[in-house]
């Protein structure tokens, strides 16, 4: 068995801190608490965001781009100081590309309960401590509420487009459902109207990997020392959650059984599998805080569109606003079943769309070329 190289500890949490490069981060902060629909109210909101071209005078071209659960609001741009990862859908956003930010103003916050600059577990509650266990539970409404806020501060009265994929389409149904006279087109990528059993038991065996981790220290690690907060139990969550976000057939073409190189897994080592989703896990705890891996996870659990509002078949139909709806073909996570049900239900959509791609959930972050068709087409009729 090789032994791996030496590598420095992974930080107790890796979201961004007070005192670190901001990068192209810009703030909001509103001026009141927000009320939650769980009950309650979190004060101090910030929301953390960044932004692409020029609003126009009359405000009616900006585009609302929404992220998946470890994303945050770098959309575009080269990974930099206080941007550790390029830009998620780098290909899509600048100028000539599908949102041309020679025309469109782009928008794209950190969700409330991230770890990127938006207030969340890791950050200071008004008493300078991390919020740690002490956050409270957030639904995608109440992240809607925080967004609506930000769009407030920057002028922005109705979005020409509200765009996301996976959890952000998640919040892109709710701005749809919950905000229709502020969302002008709507695009949906893999996501459902409502959490199922399976996607719920899904998120709740990756929370429970990471409450079970000792560093997890009932949510109070955010000041441990390096190596010292959940990263395993962080580390096996995204672990279980790679699976199910790529394809048995894509796993198996590029994996098979094969050992991982220099390794024997009869003698300790590795396949290679299990060396592709360790590299996953350790990138993870570089750059995500366990804590809203959490609660978002949880906010991600109670989704349910039609909740509140006589279920999903009536929500939906306040969708009257130009749809698209597109599902990935190989998605074993959120199948193109339930994008189907949602074309089906949404009177603003038409045919669901589907992405051609072998490399399951993922494939709508990787087929950008045809991710990129579905925006211009919204866009054109925006």
């Amino acid at each position: 068995m090789r032994t791996p190289p030496a590598v420095s500890l992974p930080p107790a949490t890796g979201g961004w801190r007070e005192g670190q490069p901001v990068g192209r981060r810009r703030w909001v902060t509103l001026e009141r608490p927000l009320s939650l629909e769980a009950g309650g109210v979190l004060p101090g909101v910030r929301i953390a965001y960044e932004t692409w071209g020029k609003l126009a005078p009359d405000g009616g071209n900006a585009v609302l781009v929404l992220h998946a659960l470890t994303g945050d609001s770098h959309v575009a741009g080269p990974a930099e100081p206080g941007h550790p990862t390029p830009g998620w859908w780098d290909a899509l956003i600048g100028p000539g590309r599908p949102v041309d930010t020679e025309r469109w103003y782009v928008v794209a916050p950190n969700v409330l309960g991230g770890c990127q600059g938006s207030t969340g577990p890791a950050s200071p509650r008004p008493d300078g401590r991390p919020w740690g266990p002490s956050f409270p539970y957030l639904t995608q409404r109440d992240q809607v509420a925080a967004e609506a806020a930000l769009a407030d501060a920057l002028g922005v009265a109705r979005w020409a487009a509200v765009i996301g994929g996976s959890m952000g389409g998640m919040r892109a149904l709710e701005w749809a459902v919950g905000r229709p006279e502020r969302t002008g087109s709507l695009l949906v990528l893999a996501c459902p109207a409502a959490a199922s059993a399976e996607q719920i038991a899904w998120g709740s065996v990756q929370i429970a990997a990471i409450r079970g981790d000792p560093g997890w220290q009932d949510g109070h690690y955010h000041d441990a020392p390096p190596g010292g907060g959940p990263h395993r139990g962080l580390g096996t969550a995204r672990r279980i959650a790679h699976v199910t976000y790529r394809s048995e057939p894509e796993l198996a073409t590029r994996f098979a059984r094969r050992p991982q190189r220099g390794e024997d897994p009869w003698r300790g080592g590795r396949y290679a599998v299990e060396s592709y989703l360790d590299h996953h896990a350790a990138k993870l705890a570089r750059r995500f805080d366990a804590g809203s891996y959490v609660v978002l996870t949880e906010a991600m659990n109670g989704h349910d569109i039609g909740r509140g509002r006589g279920g999903a078949a009536p929500a939906l139909r306040r969708i009257t606003m130009p749809t698209l709806v597109a599902g990935v073909a190989s998605d074993r996570l959120y199948p193109p079943s339930q994008q189907d049900e949602l074309a089906a239900a949404i009177p603003g959509a038409d045919r669901p769309r589907v992405i051609d791609s072998p490399y399951g959930h993922d494939g709508f972050l990787i087929e950008t070329e045809q991710v990129g068709s579905l925006v211009r087409e919204l866009l054109a009729g925006a």
